[in-house]
């Protein structure tokens, strides 16, 4: 593992250590994603060869819309669920960064665990205001990473500006966080809807240098 993570990238974040783990509050924004090519697809099935880190959630979480995020700097709505896989790269001054989403439906959910073993880091994306399926993220997360004691995993409460959200306190404990262990890096990030086009706000970009020092720390 590489050095500790640098105080730059926990800037404006609220921390506190509950059970081990460590829960960041962060307010981040959620953008439009595209269709990608299905599982079966030979171009999906390379795209997701070398990929650095997972993206995984239930559909109508706002997976994608997150990583464009990440990789252009401006907000750019959607409502159309992934279909397949999602491939995206992310630049930093460091590194170049390897996203790979795939599909929150019932029928993709079977590809995630395929894939988790060639990761360095899972970001697991929940909708804070959808509280009837939070039982179910809270099982598949659990589900996931219960044979990976040490794997890094950024949970992105999104969602955190509708009527109805659950707050960050409330998404640790409906995820049961707590539970999950002692040894992980874990951070529990709240994101919201923001204006479409408009640029990301600093605490995402702080956000997208979090991400960026645990794959550092990861290699």
């Amino acid at each position: 593992m590489g050095a500790r993570l640098r105080p730059a990238a926990l800037w404006g974040a609220a921390l506190a250590a509950t059970g081990g783990a460590a829960v960041a509050a962060w307010v981040w924004v959620r953008l439009r994603s595209r269709a990608a090519p299905t599982p079966d697809s030979p171009v999906a099935a390379t795209a997701a060869a070398d990929q650095q880190i997972l993206v995984l959630g239930l559909d109508g979480a706002g997976k994608t819309s997150v990583l464009h995020s990440l990789a252009t700097n401006h907000v750019k709505r959607s409502m159309a669920p992934t279909e397949g896989f999602n491939a995206i790269c992310v630049n930093t001054e460091e590194l170049q960064m390897e996203f790979l989403e795939i599909g929150g439906s019932e029928s993709l959910r079977s590809y995630w665990k395929m894939y988790l073993p060639k990761v360095l880091l899972l970001i697991y994306v929940v909708d804070s205001a959808d509280r009837a399926r939070l039982p179910v993220a809270k099982q598949l997360l659990h589900q996931l990473i219960q044979n990976n004691s040490t794997l890094p995993v950024v949970v992105l409460a999104n969602k955190q500006d509708l009527e109805g959200a659950y707050c960050i306190t409330d998404i640790h404990d409906a995820l049961a966080l707590s539970d999950i262990g002692d040894n992980r890096k874990m951070f529990l990030i709240g994101t919201h809807v923001a204006e479409d086009g408009s640029e990301i706000s600093s605490n995402m970009k702080d956000a997208k240098e979090l991400i960026a020092q645990l794959v550092l720390e990861a290699q």
